[in-house]
């Protein structure tokens, strides 16, 4: 009887257990959820050929970034599409849309807004996987942390991208992860470029913002990820969400009797007219995904917000994104919410 082991072959690495490996290893994701990845490829164990494959594919890289030890780090997101999404699929054509951030490693000396949150992942897969909601559309985000939900509203072609924090040394790094993801920020646009994309990184903190700040602002589209967590905070949230819900262009609505939007309050009081063409123009729309960690702290926010004349759908179960992050085993989608919201005392004009 023959005793010789029989030789393994070489991992293919566009198989999805391989993918799924791979995509893990380069988000950092824990320790034991990398191992059920490699155990998956190895048919049950970590094989040698599953260990060939984590070195050749993920450890032997020139980008000496990867693994830094340092209270920064930069992990790949990788956006994984199924088969027949073409149309959601990069330039490239390749399965998977790949996105470079700096994080931050440590979180308890307020370096919150440099790590990567679940609302914001549940954003990005919800922007991937309904592009036409905001195509061409003008995007404005609170609090953008490390910049990943501009990163995927740049790719499927906003018209205009504008990221906000009020955290300096966030929009340091939010900068940073722009730039590294190769996007040009605020007027450093090459002229003749294919398709520009205009992102501009501003500070914006919530307490100190007044509305002639955001009097340039007309959003189409304001997003916000796990905004809703400091009851101290959420006045000054709503009163902002107010304004930006508010905004109508000069040439595109007026006032109803005169009235503007009532700063103090945040209360939303205009008419919004149709346009020149004769084509009425939507509605500003807030997308904001939550997890509940205080069900006080989120009924606090539904009162001011009802307060402000601000109407709240919950699209949990209606709008969801596709699972493009399934090697992810460490964020689960189901675990946030998805808000809609918009400003109530609005008459459609014809």
């Amino acid at each position: 009887m023959a005793t010789a082991a029989v030789e393994e072959q070489e991992l293919d690495p566009s198989l999805p257990a391989c993918v799924n490996l791979i995509s893990a290893i380069l988000a950092m994701e824990p320790s034991d959820l990398v191992i059920s990845h490699a155990r998956a490829c190895g048919g049950g164990s970590i094989t040698e050929s599953v260990q060939k494959f984590i070195w050749d594919h993920c450890l032997s890289t020139p980008d000496d970034s990867f693994g830094k030890r340092d209270t920064r780090v930069c992990k790949r997101i990788s956006y994984i599409f199924p088969d027949g999404c073409s149309e959601l699929q990069s330039k490239q054509h390749s399965r998977a849309l790949v996105f470079t951030l700096q994080c931050s490693l440590n979180m308890l000396e307020g370096d919150t807004g440099c790590s990567i949150w679940p609302s914001s992942l549940f954003l990005s897969e919800l922007i991937l996987s309904h592009p036409k909601l905001f195509s061409n559309k003008s995007c404005f985000e609170i609090g953008s942390g490390v910049g990943l939900v501009g990163l995927c509203l740049a790719h499927v072609k906003a018209s205009k991208v504008i990221l906000s924090d009020g955290d300096l040394s966030t929009l340091a790094n939010m900068k940073f992860n722009l730039e590294l993801n190769h996007l040009n920020i605020e007027t450093d646009m090459p002229q003749g470029s294919e398709n520009p994309i205009m992102v501009k990184c501003m500070h914006l903190p919530w307490e100190s913002t007044s509305e002639s700040q955001l009097q340039d602002i007309v959003p189409d589209v304001v997003l916000g990820a796990d905004v809703i967590y400091d009851p101290v905070c959420l006045p000054h949230l709503v009163r902002v969400l107010a304004i930006l819900l508010n905004r109508t262009k000069s040439d595109s609505c007026k006032p109803e009797n005169g009235d503007a939007c009532d700063e103090s309050v945040g209360r939303c009081k205009v008419v919004y007219n149709g346009r020149a063409d004769g084509k009425s123009k939507e509605a500003p729309v807030a997308y904001i995904a939550y997890v509940i960690r205080n069900i006080e702290t989120f009924d606090y926010f539904l009162s001011l917000a009802k307060q402000a004349n601000l109407d709240i759908m919950d699209l949990s179960d209606s709008l969801k994104p596709l699972n493009l992050l399934r090697y992810m085993q460490s964020y689960n989608q189901t675990h946030v919410k998805l808000l809609s919201i918009t400003c109530s005392n609005r008459v459609m004009g014809a």
